[in-house]
Order: C-alpha cells, then structure tokens, then sequence
C-alpha cells in the first residue's frame, strides 16, 4: 500500500471515530505501527499526514464513512466493546442499601454536587436497594433556602432518570429533632450551653467545661423547656452534644445540635416563623439517617469531620453507624464551580440554565445529555483524590452519543451569495443522520441564489457542494463541472455545505465563552432547520452541535454545545 493511501485509510477511520475530525498523533502512530522503517523521517511523516488530514477533514462525517466502507470495511469492522467502569463494591452490606442524596436547596444543581446524587443512585440500582431524597433545609440565617430550588433539584434529577423511594424535608420533622434532643439531655449526653461564643471558645481551649455541662439532666432539661418556650433570644443559649473536652479537633468539642434563629427576621420559605428553634446539618442527618434506615452515605472527604461527630450521636441513641464512603472534589476545568459565585449570579438576575454555568440546567441548555452528565461522573467514580474534568472531555463523551443520532443540517456564516449555473434542475438528496434511510431533497434549478461561507468560495476554487454538485467559483457565481464524487476526488475539490436562499431560515447560535461572556454568530440555514422543535440537538455540518433554544417567525435560536 502506498504511504499517502496508508495514512489516508487511518485519518478516515480517525475521523469517524472523532465525530469528522481526524488527529495528527493518532494517525501517525497507527501509520508506523504498520511502517516502523518511517520512525526515522518522523518530521516529514507528520507533514504529509497533516496534509492528508487537511483533506478528509474537509470531508463530510457521511463522505467519510461513505469512503470508508467503499474502500476500507475492515476499518469498520466491530470492535469489542470496551469494558465499562464499574464503581467498587460498597463496605459491609448486609440486608437492603439503602443511600440518599441530601443536598440543601439554596440554589441549582451542578455537575460537582450532582456527584452524590450520581453515586448514590447508581449504588442503589446496582444492588437494587433504596434511593431517598432529602432536603437539607434547616438554616434559615446563613444558607437560606430557596423556595424555588426544591423544584429545581427535582427537575435536575428526573433529567438524569433518576427516581426515589423516599422524599421529605428537614424543616418538615423539626417535633422530632426536639424529641431526640430531649432524650440526649435526659441521658446527660446533651446540654443547654448559655455562655458566649467567645467564653465557650476561651472554655474550650483550655480544655474545660462550660457550667451548665457539668449541672444534672434535670436542670438542663429546665433549661430546654425554656428555650422552648421563647424564654432565649437567637444567640443566648444552644443545645450541645457532649464530645472529649481534649478532641484536637476544636469543631468536634462539645459542638452545637441545636440554635435559636431568629424567624421573623429570617422567615423559613416553608414553614415561615413556626419554628425558632433549629438543628444544625449534623443532628438532623445523623437523626434522619437513623429514621429512613439509610445504611451507605457517600459524601465529599472535605465532609469526614462531619461524618465523626454525627457518630456520637448514633452511640448515644444506640442506633447503626451508616458505612461512609468518601470522594475528593470534583473540578470542571473552564466552569465557575463556585456556589456562592453561582448564587450571586442567580440574586443578579442570571437564570440557572445560562449556558455559562456549571449548573445542571445550564449544562441541559447547551445541549450535553443527561447520560453524559452520569457517564463522566461514574468513570470518576469514588476515588478520594480530587478530580478535573475538562469541558473537552465531556464533550467527547457527548459528541460520541449524539454522532449517530443529531441530525446533520447545513448552515453557513458570514456567508456570500452566488447564482448556480447548472445544465437543468437537479437534487440535492442528503441523509439526514449517518447511516439512516431517511433523506430530505433540496431541489434547485439554474439560476437559483445558493449562500456559501465566504471563506470557502474565493474566486477560482473548485468546490463539491454537498450532495449536489461540483462547481467553480467565477464572478460571483457557482459554475457547472460535474456530478460525481469522484471528479470532486481528481479536481480535489471542497466539499461544503450550502444553502438555497429562496428557503434560508434566519438562525442566531450563541456561544458561552470560558471567561463568562455571551457571543452571538448570525446566519443562514437550510429549510429542515425552520422545522425543529425546542430542545432538539442537531449538528451544523462543518461547525459543531447545537441545541435548538427557541423556534418561531423570527427565526431559530440555537445554543452552542461544542465541536
């Protein structure tokens, strides 16, 4: 086999497997796995691949595969499926999984804090356990709900397929929480701490006990009726659980299972000022935990230290420690991951599905699948190092899912208009995916106006329009040469998409830019584009994926997804 054809085979079948896009490193490496002898002249090897790849590139994914199976079907041949990742089997089973997702509804869901929701619903599929929902919703002060994010989170996780067995709130089960804490005081593990922050600070780091932690169960329950009775304002007394004095953790010593918040200053969204009295994070999960019989949590490592004071309470109560698994922080490279940058967006009037965010929502309206969000998550898995996903990468994994299912349309920017001068009326008949028996016919006739790229159709170039035609471009016009695909092979000539002006549907693509800026690209596309619905994820031959925003009179709007 001649080299030019040798690297020609291996940049088609690279560019199949890449969406249409052929790389230089994977194709040289395949060419010197059959002609070793070439490692020697590396340099020019790599110049003629680059300009081999020049070529196919400029090739359609439906010309490619078209010439790869011509020419190459044992290119095509089935490859064994790659073995999936598997998560880790999870410690200790015994009985029924049961896992659960907590997070706290103060803003949307990203691809960082979705991870638990992922684990966690993966491992409950797998050993066919249960799956619960729990809204993490009892700090009305510092990390205020948000009405709207309890719907918000129920959206993101039914786009993701997911499904629970149990839903429930908190601020719903606060009785209970008091019941608990009555019993711990009644038990002498818990007391009503009136002292300062700052004495408890100065009492703490000389390693002794605030007063009322050495009084009997009797007069701290007194103490807890009173704070119950409205007795106490916000900051004047706490319910604290009793930890070692000498932990050289100072977070973990003696710390705080219930607050006064004052409610008329700070309303909850859904139970108002009912209630003032409220649990921190780690009472009310080690007490709902216990209560829906949740045996497995996985939860970021930056949340061990929370996972040890829970236990104390478990102890108390005699109640099972959940097995906890922990994972490192999830990064996604080129994204705001931050969620009070998020937050502080959303209070400025940004919507949470802007396509500049990290948010699941966001990341819905740009067009990447929900089965990628779960895909690049799981292949992550549990490890407890952090982990950095590029944009690249999930748009690889995307790309790879929407190849044989988007459909392919033309559409041109920046586009120039010209007049074909064929022999007589002709059609264009163009599959509307890869590999489908479906087709639409785009009829023309000599002297009809086609809209082409302008940097496509300089003056003297010879070009295959799509499925159509090969032409030159003369004088502000597109003239006749051939049909065939082969004459456009000898002619080496571009094969570009087009569009019939007659039917040009006026389409607008914004672009989310890594810096957290909006562009916009206006153009023109082919009659099919006018017909799609809302939500539809196409590909612009020769400019990338697209999700379809908006469809009406005025045109399409379409967010940018990735090459």
């Amino acid at each position: 086999m001649e080299l030019e054809e040798l690297i020609y085979k291996h940049a088609l079948a690279n560019a199949v497997k890449h969406g249409g896009k052929a790389q230089v490193g994977p194709v040289v490496s395949k060419v010197l796995g059959e002609r070793p002898e070439l490692k020697s002249n590396a340099k020019q090897l790599v110049k003629e691949v680059e300009k081999v790849i020049g070529k196919v590139n400029s090739m359609t994914l439906e010309e490619q595969l078209k010439e790869l199976r011509e020419k190459y079907p044992e290119m095509l041949e089935e490859k064994k499926e790659e073995e999936k990742k598997t998560l880790p089997p999870l410690p200790n089973v015994k009985g029924r999984v049961v896992t659960r997702f907590a997070p706290n509804p103060d803003g949307p869901l990203h691809l960082g804090n979705a991870r638990a929701a992922v684990l966690s619903h993966e491992y409950a599929r797998i050993y066919k356990g249960d799956f619960i929902l729990r809204f993490d919703d009892t700090d009305p002060k510092v990390k205020r709900p948000i009405k709207e994010a309890y719907e918000w989170i129920r959206e993101d996780l039914r786009w993701l397929g997911f499904s629970w067995k149990v839903e429930f709130s908190a601020s719903s089960r606060l009785e209970r929480y008091y019941e608990v804490a009555k019993e711990l005081i009644s038990k002498g593990n818990a007391y009503v701490d009136l002292c300062t922050e700052e004495e408890f600070k100065k009492m703490r780091e000389a390693k002794r006990p605030c007063p009322n932690r050495e009084k009997s169960p009797e007069d701290n329950l007194e103490l807890w009726d009173k704070m119950l009775s409205g007795h106490f304002k916000e900051g004047e007394a706490v319910v604290r659980v009793k930890t070692r004095l000498d932990d050289p953790d100072p977070s973990k010593v003696d710390w705080v299972m219930l607050r006064i918040v004052d409610t008329e200053k700070n309303p909850h969204p859904l139970v108002g000022s009912k209630y003032f009295i409220w649990p921190t994070y780690n009472f009310a999960s080690a007490v709902d935990d216990h209560d829906f019989g949740v045996t497995h949590i996985l939860r970021a490592k930056e949340h061990m230290a929370n996972g040890e004071k829970q236990r104390w309470i478990f102890n108390y109560m005699g109640w099972d420690v959940p097995e906890v698994t922990l994972f490192g922080r999830l990064k996604l490279e080129g994204f705001m991951m931050s969620k009070s940058k998020i937050r502080g967006m959303l209070e400025k009037g940004t919507d949470r599905d802007d396509p500049r965010l990290p948010t699941l929502a966001g990341l819905r309206r740009r067009g990447i699948l929900p089965e990628t969000v779960i895909e690049v998550i799981l292949e992550v898995g549990v490890k407890g190092s952090d982990a950095t996903i590029s944009f690249d990468n999930l748009a690889a994994i995307n790309r790879k899912k929407l190849d044989q299912v988007a459909k392919r349309l033309m559409f041109v920017k920046d586009y120039k208009e010209f007049e074909l001068e064929i022999p007589e009326e002709m059609v264009a008949r163009i599959p509307i995916r890869p590999n489908s028996n479906e087709y639409r016919e785009i009829h023309v006739k000599p002297g009809d106006k086609l809209l082409l790229n302008k940097e496509d159709a300089t003056d003297g170039t010879k070009l295959r329009l799509l499925e159509l035609c090969n032409v030159e471009v003369k004088d502000g016009a597109l003239v006749f040469i051939s049909k065939g695909i082969d004459d456009a092979k000898k002619l080496n000539a571009k094969i570009v998409q087009w569009v019939k002006s007659s039917e040009a549907v006026d389409v607008k693509v914004i672009k989310a830019d890594p810096k957290g800026d909006l562009q916009e690209e206006r153009g023109k596309g082919e009659r099919a584009i006018g017909d799609l619905k809302e939500g539809e994820v196409v590909q612009f031959i020769r400019y990338g994926f697209v999700r379809v925003d908006a469809n009406s009179r005025e045109g399409v709007v379409a967010i940018f997804a990735h090459d």
